[in-house]
């Protein structure tokens, strides 16, 4: 997306207050005033609509950045005023019309750009929150929210590329974490000076900040990201004698090998970078929540393509990425010790081999079986239904059958609700899950489009008609009997696992009481797959 030259709107913490700044640096006191003439005032209503609440910052490239208040929609906004107006603020004024093309729920909404005879001004969404470099000013993040942060930007340039425009300046400073924790990328640039390739670098140098709190300026040279339009207080990168970069596992401890494989690779102009979308979908692999280990998703990185077939190396073999053989390695070595040790038992007390105490085995006793391997149910389009107790119309049915399709790129919907608690006009909504016969789950996985929503399960032991009085009946019947903890605000999987082992289930509730938001102001649920695991 093209983009503006002048500095990225970004958030600062004043007096304990966080607002909302144009790059987060404020003009020095010797600059002369961002405006004199035409100066805007508190309370003043800009083209009818946007009153003008306060102040929050002039910056040195002749920009005020106000709080305001839409009149009509009620709703707060940030207004980014430039003095003059005309062909001075060109560039601005491109730059916010080429993004509020692209509505995501990771980019800052761009509601209006108005050029006035003495002063042009954006009106955008109001972010409250803080920067990626303010929050990292406290330290290093954690991985797993590294990762989650390294996702939504990902996310959000995948949406700017489908449109075929680049965002051109991704960096700390722009990269915008609200209260609520949802992540929003800001100020692209109109100057058409960069690529998506650099855009898809940048995420590298974002993953590569939030690990280590330093930034890879000159190993990576990405549009906008050396010293200079604010950047100059981010600290460099680490570096060894010879000036190579030195990888996040080198600077901090408990960094997964794979997530530094990916930021290096990333960051490595000799290895070509994937596609944002491709980006996204390995970034939404490794996107757990953070109370679930990295173990599980160790091995070899690997881009997703379309097929699962058709998945490629991040990195040629023989690089970096030897999680496996180490893992290998090691069990191997277990197994040898273990060996070792019976080995030099028996050899110390008897000469045939035998312990000098062995346990006396009962003959008549069968040895115990082994536990039954656990397996994913194959469910078909008849093992699932919407339930939706509170509507009469029950009219968002259609599509249920793709959440057991296989086809994480086909999804079920509900319809669009202007808030999370479905427009106040319903408790919740479900999907049903008949096993067909009793059998013994391990857990179940809810795969959704967007993070956010707040999920439950239940066990039953019976359907009911499917009628709204049928659902009502089902629901209340379901409530007693919660499978594992409620899961708020949660991330787009979620798991649930807390069954009884000595307890069988047929009829499963997948349970939905808040909804994630897809677009500012819009909120919906998308469910893309659904699996079951049994023993």
């Amino acid at each position: 997306m093209p983009s503006s030259s002048g500095p990225s709107i970004d958030t600062i913490t004043e007096g304990g207050r966080v607002t909302q700044v144009g790059e987060g640096q404020e003009a020095e006191e010797s600059a002369p005033s961002v405006m004199t003439f035409g100066a805007p005032t508190v309370g003043e209503i800009l083209a009818e609509r946007y009153e003008l609440v306060e102040h929050i910052n002039d910056d040195s490239a002749g920009r005020q950045v106000w709080r305001g208040v839409d009149v009509i929609l009620r709703r707060p906004v940030a207004v980014v005023l430039r003095h003059p107006g005309g062909d001075s603020a060109t560039e601005m004024l491109q730059a916010a019309v080429a993004a509020s093309r692209v509505i995501h729920p990771n980019l800052v909404g761009v509601y209006d750009a108005i050029d006035e005879a003495e002063r042009a001004y954006v009106v955008r969404e109001w972010v409250d929150g803080r920067s990626l470099r303010e929050l990292t000013a406290e330290g290093p993040l954690d991985p797993a929210r590294a990762t989650s942060i390294g996702h939504a930007v990902a996310s959000a340039l995948a949406a700017v590329h489908a449109t075929g425009m680049v965002h051109g300046n991704v960096h700390p400073g722009t990269v915008m974490i609200s209260d609520d924790g949802r992540v929003v990328l800001a100020d692209a640039r109109t100057d058409g000076a960069d690529s998506q390739e650099n855009d898809i670098r940048a995420v590298g140098g974002v993953l590569y900040f939030a690990l280590t709190g330093h930034w890879p300026h000159s190993e990576a040279p990405l549009h906008g990201a050396t010293a200079g339009h604010g950047r100059a207080a981010i600290p460099d990168a680490v570096r060894d004698a010879n000036g190579g970069l030195a990888a996040p596992r080198q600077i901090r401890a408990g960094v997964p090998a794979y997530l530094d494989d990916l930021t290096m690779d990333l960051l490595d102009r000799q290895i070509a970078p994937p596609s944002s979308d491709v980006l996204t979908a390995e970034l939404s692999r490794l996107d757990v929540p953070a109370d679930e280990q990295y173990l599980e998703q160790a091995g070899p990185l690997r881009f997703t393509s379309d097929s699962e077939d058709e998945r490629t190396p991040l990195s040629p073999a023989g690089g970096r990425k030897v999680v496996l053989g180490i893992a290998g390695l090691l069990v191997v070595a277990l197994v040898g010790l273990l060996i070792g040790v019976t080995t030099l038992r028996g050899g110390e007390d008897d000469p045939g081999g035998q312990a000098a105490n062995p346990t006396p085995a009962a003959s008549d006793d069968a040895p115990a079986p082994a536990p039954a391997a656990i397996r994913t149910l194959k469910l078909g389009p008849d093992q699932v239904r919407v339930i939706d107790p509170d509507s009469r119309a029950r009219d968002e049915f259609d599509g249920i059958e793709k959440v057991v399709d296989g086809d994480q790129d086909e999804a079920w919907q509900t319809d669009s609700y202007y808030n999370a608690k479905f427009s106040n006009l319903k408790d919740g909504m479900g999907i049903l899950i008949d096993l067909k016969q009793p059998q013994t789950v391990k857990s179940v996985e809810a795969l959704l489009s967007n993070r956010g929503a707040t999920g439950h399960l239940y066990g039953g032991a019976a359907d009911q008609p499917s009628t709204s009085a049928g659902d009502k009946s089902l629901v209340q019947a379901y409530k007693s009997n919660q499978i594992g903890p409620t899961l708020e605000n949660h991330g787009a999987k979620m798991v649930f696992d807390g069954f009884e082992a000595d307890q069988k289930y047929q009829y499963l509730l997948f349970w939905v009481t808040d909804l994630p938001e897809v677009d500012p102001g819009r909120f919906k649920l998308i469910v893309q797959e659904i699996t079951v695991q049994v023993q």
